[in-house]
């Protein structure tokens, strides 16, 4: 079993795929970002810095996702990622245009072709002010000159490339706004349930843990 949690800056990818980590007696893989040294300097000239932001992340993503998930897999483990391999050419479509674009989908369909497939995608859903409020509330230093505008556009970006479907890999929507996986129970077991009774029905799963 592989879960793959997607979403925007924000609505909570991290949180959830620790809470679920025990649930499902799944192994973690979770995003390094804060490693990138050119993620503080993209977010206030995002036009100078997006090329080397971009290179940067997908050949960390590749190197982690080749190295990390094919091990869990290859043990039998089942696996839980706050990320999915994909995302990185949806922010690229975003913030490269021309012949820079052209390079990263180039290099960035080579790696794709060796990194392995989740059973399921679980994507979060937020409304745009809800994620200002969220990402103001951690208080990370390097997104504190995040424009409201700038995740607007990811929102509508994440809406188009997560339908219900990803290369044959089904996506489960779940919308976050009225759902507090932190302090409520009720919320958790919800969210636990809709992502049990996917996997059950996802031709790519074979074996569910209790």
């Amino acid at each position: 079993m592989y879960i793959a949690i997607e979403g925007v800056i924000g609505v909570g990818k991290t949180t959830l795929a620790r809470l679920l980590q025990e649930r499902f007696m799944a192994e973690l893989l979770l995003e390094v970002f804060e490693e990138n040294p050119f993620l503080s300097k993209f977010y206030e000239d995002r036009a100078r810095y997006a090329f080397q932001t971009q290179i940067f992340f997908l050949l960390s993503r590749y190197h982690q996702q080749r190295e990390g998930v094919s091990a869990i897999l290859n043990a039998g483990q089942p696996l839980i990622s706050d990320y999915t391999f994909a995302k990185d050419a949806l922010f690229a479509s975003i913030n490269l245009q021309g012949d820079e674009l052209e390079m990263y989908y180039n290099v960035h369909d080579a790696l794709a072709e060796k990194i392995p497939l989740p059973d399921l995608i679980v994507y979060l859903r937020a409304d745009t002010g809800v994620l200002m409020d969220r990402i103001a509330t951690r208080d990370r230093p390097y997104e504190r000159n995040m424009e409201r505008d700038y995740i607007a556009t990811l929102n509508d970006a994440y809406e188009d490339f997560f339908e219900d479907f990803y290369r044959g890999v089904p996506v489960l929507r779940l919308d976050t706004d009225k759902r507090n996986i932190v302090a409520s129970d009720e919320d958790r077991a919800f969210v636990e349930q809709e992502i049990r009774d996917a996997l059950a029905e996802s031709p790519r799963q074979s074996e569910l843990p209790l």
